[in-house]
């Protein structure tokens, strides 16, 4: 890394620390370290929850997505809007009214303990899934600019921010995400900039040859749940997202942040309203990146030979997939960066790149803290526990799942699409969720017995669906594995619902 590039890195990392170590006077107990005493506006905790959205899977996902493809995965951006008005509509006043931080209280008055602890399951294996590809989102940008082992940037990261969340508490996240998202934005269009300048024709050129390639398409229309349709990719974000705003504890912990409900609820429309364009610009860049490369033969043959010598993925595989190869689609903007920026303005895209990751990672570190508090130590351990044992608790639990999310990441090194493992992660551990919540929240009549078969079943299919590619081709889903998360839920929404209707059939006659 050039001295330049590194002081400008320096000087970011520093100033977050620094806002971290001026939030920790005020987290000092529990309804600040994860309320911040529930004083903050509307623009604030929204610009946290745009922060949120984004991680290293949209700044190195989204673009490797748009530069091996299309824009067929855009489709998730715009089912944001729909997510977003059912959330301001009925999620916010919901968890705003029942007063509890942890979103998963409320399923143990619906359905019992059980309900509690499976949703708890559920939400921390999904952050240690979102840790882990961010994690290592960000290690690959970073070792192709500085040459450091991706270990040992995961490791060096995932301390970071667990440092800074542990002294400011939740107030802190969402002022670094704040800063964070200025951040990120800024080098996202000193990237497109950058890509446009060296690119024949500039954004002409580029539409014009994307366009011919057919890299703008949405993908196609036809009715089928067996491909990458345009449904498929909208009913999977639709899902995801009412998943986000409706039972992520990242999220709700956010709207008991704001001042009052009317805030919250403008806090969520600020974050979709932000992300939609700025989701449309990455996709942009990707496809900028792909024209860049199509256009100079000789670069592109040197990225293809760094990734192929990387140790990242079979060189042959590598060499014989070109620039559409899953692989190489991930690591091209981190070899762009790396190679074709001046001093300065890479250590600018790294720091946003870090943005990115850690607007991401603090707000998993402090949720994931809040709910092991609320609904296991002070559920099964210490009902009675006092604020000193309780803030000694949350900040163990900051450390301890600081710790899993690196091994998580760790693990995954070697995986070939960012976006891909993250889509199907996500997919697998939401869709046993999201169905419960819709059950307590819709079926009033529905019981414990009749949530315990919805999810028993639901479970089974998301388990089903999950191993399939691995089944005798006559047991094997027919179904792409976006549709997890969508058939997951449906699955224990209908069967919960069925069975409540039988047995109200049955208790009229």
């Amino acid at each position: 890394m050039r001295p330049l590039d590194l002081a400008v890195l320096c000087a970011y990392v520093t100033g977050i620390l620094a806002v971290g170590a001026a939030y920790a006077r005020r987290s000092r107990d529990t309804r600040e370290f994860m309320a911040a005493g529930g004083r903050l506006g509307g623009l604030v905790v929204g610009l946290s929850l745009f922060a949120t959205f984004l991680s290293s899977n949209t700044f190195i996902g989204v673009p490797g997505r748009a530069f091996a493809a299309n824009w067929n995965a855009f489709v998730f951006s715009l089912s944001l809007p729909v997510a977003a008005w059912i959330a301001a509509r009925w999620f916010v006043p919901f968890y705003r009214d029942q007063g509890h931080i942890s979103a998963y209280h409320h399923l143990e008055a619906r359905f019992g303990r059980w309900a509690r602890t499976y949703a708890l399951v559920c939400y921390l294996l999904t952050q240690l899934a979102r840790t882990g590809s961010v994690l290592f989102g960000v290690a690959l940008v970073s070792t192709a600019l500085t040459g450091w082992p991706i270990a040992a940037i995961i490791v060096a990261t995932g301390a970071l921010v667990t440092l800074y969340t542990l002294l400011g508490g939740i107030e802190a996240v969402i002022w670094t995400d704040v800063v964070q998202s200025l951040v990120l934005i800024g080098g996202a269009l000193a990237l497109l900039a950058a890509l446009l300048a060296g690119t024949p024709g500039g954004a002409a050129g580029v539409l014009a040859s994307a366009g011919e390639a057919g890299k703008l398409s949405l993908g196609s229309l036809a009715l089928d749940l067996t491909t990458s349709t345009v449904w498929v990719v909208f009913l999977y974000g639709l899902f995801i997202n009412l998943n986000n705003f409706g039972i992520d504890q990242s999220y709700v912990q956010r709207y008991h942040t704001a001042r009052n409900r009317t805030e919250a609820r403008r806090s969520v429309w600020l974050a979709a309203g932000l992300y939609l364009p700025v989701s449309l610009l990455f996709f942009f860049i990707g496809t900028a990146l792909w024209a860049f490369y199509e256009a100079r033969p000789p670069l592109a043959e040197e990225l293809v030979a760094a990734v192929a010598s990387s140790g990242g993925a079979d060189t042959t595989a590598v060499g014989a997939g070109g620039l559409a190869h899953a692989a190489v689609a991930d690591r091209a903007l981190p070899h762009f960066i790396a190679t074709q920026l001046p001093p300065g303005v890479a250590g600018l895209l790294v720091a946003a790149i870090l943005a990115a990751a850690m607007s991401s990672l603090d707000t998993s570190l402090n949720s994931s803290a809040t709910v092991l508090l609320c609904d296991l130590y002070r559920v099964y351990v210490r009902p009675a526990a006092g604020e000193r044992e309780a803030m000694r608790f949350l900040r163990a639990a900051t450390l301890g799942m600081g710790a899993l999310g690196v091994a998580t990441a760790l693990a995954m090194i070697g995986v070939e699409s960012l976006l891909d493992a993250w889509w199907t992660l996500s997919g697998i551990f939401a869709g046993g969720l999201l169905g419960l919540f819709l059950l307590g929240m819709i079926a009033r009549r529905a019981d414990r017995a009749d949530a315990v078969a919805g999810v028993a079943v639901g479970v089974g299919v998301i388990l089903w669906m999950t191993v399939s590619p691995r089944l005798p081709e006559t047991l094997r889903s027919p179904f792409h594995a976006n549709m997890i998360i969508v058939l997951g839920t449906l699955t224990i929404f209908g069967v919960g619902c069925a069975l409540s209707r039988l047995r109200r059939a049955r208790t009229a006659r």
